[in-house]
């Protein structure tokens, strides 16, 4: 049930946050062309992502589903909040991540060891949060990962 909430929330404020929070551009690139990019690179992984997940590219919130790929982070409600603690130790800050930290971290009290674990793996990765990823989709996922020690 509390899983259906968070989901539910998530649903309500999607739209509003895509419009009226997001600047970017949406990518100009759909599932299908992403999975014919090399096998390894970004966007083949985004691609496969999206495909085993039964999603689509959801527009302005491309970023999101890349960090899915880049810190191989689940989909499950306690794995989105897990992600958001590892992006708050990255560095990140936006409405959107303190949103899903502060509304669903009091449902999970049992979680939250994993919640502390992500927030460190973030502090420990070299920032990437901020990269334009559209410009990275040929580049090799564990390329990105070495790098920026994700």
């Amino acid at each position: 049930m509390k899983d259906y909430l968070i989901e539910k929330l998530y649903e309500c404020t999607k739209v509003p946050y895509q419009k009226y929070f997001k600047r970017n551009k949406p990518w100009d690139v759909d599932k299908a062309t992403l999975l014919n990019y090399p096998e390894g690179s970004l966007g083949f992984g985004l691609g496969n992502f999206l495909d085993k997940n039964h999603f689509d590219m959801q527009p302005k919130l491309e970023d999101h589903d890349v960090i899915h790929v880049l810190t191989n982070t689940g989909i499950s409600v306690v794995d989105e909040i897990g992600m958001q603690y590892y992006l708050l130790g990255n560095g990140k800050r936006s409405m959107y991540l303190f949103l899903v930290i502060f509304s669903g971290t009091p449902f999970y009290p049992k979680q939250i060891r994993y919640f502390i674990e992500q927030y460190k793996r973030g502090k420990k990765a070299h920032s990437f949060h901020y990269l334009n990823f559209s410009n990275m989709l040929f580049v090799p996922i564990k390329t990105i990962q070495h790098i920026f020690n994700i």
